[in-house]
């Protein structure tokens, strides 16, 4: 039970970064399942529970059972995907409480870390694009940046909190969400439904989350098989444009702005800014080394003491590590 606990705890904590980062405007949960090693792991698990659903959906009313739907589900690797859910809905109500009005109160200091995060995350989908980069691979990401840039500088609106419009919303905020450089609470700012969101979490109100939960619930499915097959069949280039996303998204994270997101000069205790922006670089840095450790330590682990001690050869440990923790 000991050894179980150890991933699971890790996987756990993984999600609740992945649940804080989502109520935070500008910075993408998907942003945070790249820097802890899970993403893939986590668009492979929601693909195939689409599949699963779409499966139950057109083989239960015809009386051929579940079998199908039960197997495409016991695809998706539920020692990962669990406690990774579990610490991202822990956090995301803990976040909503917490993390928001601290966010709403300094928002040049919050958005100063913010800003170092993503801007050192992005060494992530950089270097796992599986081979160098060519100069149409920088001009891409840099078209893509440009859009990113331009789309995180509209100036909020206000829509009605009718439920189709609050489903909608989900539906856009979730794809926001497992796409790297796009926030889904950075959208619903831009749509004036940040604050009820917020607000529906606090409160518990049912009806609005359940107008927002079926939203997010279409958008998964329309959109997440496309981005699992983007990624198994065209890898380099999906992350190609995830940098220029995530390059194009620090606009949003710019400690200095009005509350039209224009932006402004440093300003203002812009020596402590720069500092909370390194402290936030160095907490991708310290998490990719981290990553990096353990992946060579349980690829080359210490030979036993024992006199039969048997040592795993490097694929076999390696394969183990990815079976506990979910990182390849």
């Amino acid at each position: 039970m000991a050894k179980l606990a150890g991933p699971h705890l890790f996987n756990m904590l993984r999600g609740s970064l992945i649940g804080a980062a989502e109520a935070v405007p500008g910075i993408s949960g998907g942003t945070v399942a790249l820097i802890t090693g899970v993403y893939e792991k986590l668009i492979g698990g929601a693909g195939h529970l689409t599949s699963a659903a779409r499966m139950a959906v057109a083989d239960l009313p015809r009386g051929k059972g579940g079998a199908r739907a039960a197997a495409e589900a016991r695809k998706v690797d539920w020692g990962v995907v669990l406690p990774l859910l579990v610490g991202m809905a822990v956090a995301l109500v803990l976040a909503a409480k917490l993390i928001a009005p601290l966010v709403e109160e300094h928002p040049q200091y919050s958005y100063a870390v913010f800003f170092g995060l993503v801007l050192a995350s992005l060494w992530v989908p950089y270097s796992s694009s599986g081979r160098p980069w060519r100069p149409i691979d920088y001009l891409i990401g840099l078209v893509v940046a440009a859009g990113g840039f331009l789309l995180t500088g509209l100036p909020p609106s206000q829509v009605p909190t009718h439920p189709l419009i609050v489903a909608a919303a989900g539906a856009v905020a979730i794809c926001a969400l497992v796409l790297p450089g796009v926030s889904g609470s950075f959208l619903l700012l831009t749509l004036g439904l940040y604050e009820p969101t917020i607000e529906a979490v606090n409160q518990r109100d049912f009806g609005y989350l359940s107008a927002f939960a079926l939203g997010c619930l279409v958008g998964l499915a329309l959109f997440v098989k496309l981005l699992k097959w983007l990624l198994e069949h065209y890898h380099h280039m999906t992350l190609v444009v995830m940098t220029g996303l995530m390059a194009g998204s620090l606009r949003a994270l710019w400690p200095w702005q009005d509350d039209d997101r224009a932006l402004l000069a440093p300003s203002g205790a812009v020596g402590v800014t720069a500092a909370l922006a390194a402290v936030g670089a160095l907490v991708v840095v310290v998490v990719l080394v981290v990553e990096i450790r353990a992946q060579k330590r349980h690829a080359n682990p210490p030979a036993g003491r024992g006199r039969h001690a048997r040592v795993p050869s490097a694929p076999e440990a390696k394969t183990e590590y990815a079976r506990d923790t979910g990182v390849r």
